[in-house]
């Protein structure tokens, strides 16, 4: 690991100040629009257009990079994305922020793709699953540093604004004065949905719940605590815990799943998620338990999500992952889309306590696909599975990809895929 970061360090820097920027950027939000009173039904519009933006941006930048490069691209889109986060204090209007939140979706899509490209090609396969390790770990770490900063200035003001929007600006130093070169970039080809449905059912069911949880918690958990009326250092307590959760299971869990029928974890997990919802919503805790509830949910959510891609993975050859993982992303995209907007309505019908049974009914109902897939398909032996891949909901396709493939056994590039 030692090597990775002393070869990795400037992109891995460049992207904690990314991600401080977009963490900040997700909360505030969320605490401004209910000091501005802007109802929960805009809000949920608002924070669902970064997932619109960002899925468009998984399909377009990836051309923008083969057309102008990825330094053009980089230094493009990271520029939008700092003006932008200035330009949310100016106008505090939910149709001029919904705008702004696509656009900043699409940004850090775009510049996401061009770092994970970046780091993927200055890695060996040798050291190529610990830079991947490191990414995702940097990854995690700055959302929770993002709530950290912002105890440090007034949600009503333009400060806390500026400091995410500076952060971004400063990424750009480290990551574009590298001495990497600009790697190929090559457009990776879908799978057809009907294929990629017959190889995993639960995979591609699974990834689409999964989307609509992620999106529920890092979109709309600052929403909720506005709604909850939570003061900002308790709904940015939150939101970190959930992170911090979500970053000290994945290994564990991990751990577990090469040892065992990956479905029986998923649904060992998809209820335990199920079952804190219940508690939380029953018995209405204070912020202490909140936090714990919040890491719990966290911790769940983020290794299922790996869980699932490693699960589908495990029933492909290995020429199909990088379209396999393509098409699980978009899917993954179009639930992210609607989880926002389908929180926002419930918290609108039955008040904050919509947050929550929003994603608890959708654990409950990936933990009742996952029992019933498991009575239609035998277990795959644990020694034909692939290793599990440290992977974040936000990571784009580069990413996963190159998780996935690294996570292979040294037997697995003759492995064929599973049958049954």
């Amino acid at each position: 690991m030692s090597s990775v970061m002393r070869s990795s360090w400037p992109l891995l820097l460049g992207i904690l100040l990314l991600m401080v920027g977009n963490g900040m950027q997700g909360t505030l939000l969320g605490i401004r629009g209910g000091i501005e009173g802007i109802p929960t039904s805009q809000m949920s519009v608002v924070m669902a257009a970064y997932f619109g933006g960002f899925l468009l941006g998984s399909l377009v930048a990836p051309r923008m990079i083969q057309s102008v490069g990825h330094v053009r691209v980089f230094a493009a889109l990271g520029s939008l994305i700092s003006a932008v986060l200035v330009l949310y204090a100016v106008a505090p209007d939910w149709i001029f922020w919904s705008v702004m939140r696509f656009l900043i979706g699409f940004s850090f899509c775009g510049v996401y793709i061009t770092a994970e490209s970046w780091l993927n090609a200055s890695a060996t396969n040798k050291t190529r699953g610990q830079a991947l390790a490191a990414y995702m770990i940097v990854q995690m770490l700055g959302i929770i540093i993002a709530q950290l900063l912002l105890n440090t200035g007034d949600p009503a003001g333009f400060l806390l604004f500026i400091i995410p929007s500076v952060l971004v600006s400063l990424s750009f130093t480290p990551i574009l004065l590298s001495a990497q070169p600009a790697p190929a970039f090559e457009t990776i080809k879908r799978m057809s949905f009907g294929r990629l449905y017959r190889a995993s059912p639960l995979g591609c069911i699974g990834i689409f719940l999964m989307g609509g949880v992620f999106s529920a918690m890092f979109g709309m958990s600052s929403v909720w605590g506005s709604a909850k009326g939570l003061s900002v250092r308790d709904i940015s307590i939150f939101v970190a815990a959930i992170y911090a959760g979500g970053l000290l299971l994945q290994f564990p869990i991990g751990w577990l799943s090469d040892r065992m029928d990956r479905r029986k974890l998923v649904l060992a997990l998809s209820v335990i998620g199920t079952l804190v919802v219940v508690a939380t919503v029953a018995l209405q805790p204070g912020i202490m338990w909140l936090t714990v509830a919040g890491a719990l949910i966290g911790g769940v959510a983020n290794p299922v999500y790996g869980l699932l891609l490693a699960y589908t993975n495990d029933y492909l050859d290995q020429s199909d992952m990088a379209a396999a993982s393509a098409g699980l992303l978009f899917i993954n995209g179009l639930g992210s889309m609607a989880g926002p907007l389908i929180t926002g309505w419930l918290m609108g019908l039955i008040g904050p306590d919509g947050f929550w049974v929003y994603m608890g009914v959708l654990m409950a109902a990936l933990s009742v696909y996952a029992g019933w897939r498991m009575t239609r398909r035998a277990a795959l032996p644990t020694a034909d599975q692939g290793n599990y891949a440290v992977i974040t909901p936000s990571a784009t396709v580069l990413a996963v990809e190159a998780a996935l493939d690294d996570a292979q056994s040294p037997d697995d590039a003759e492995r064929p895929a599973a049958q049954g």
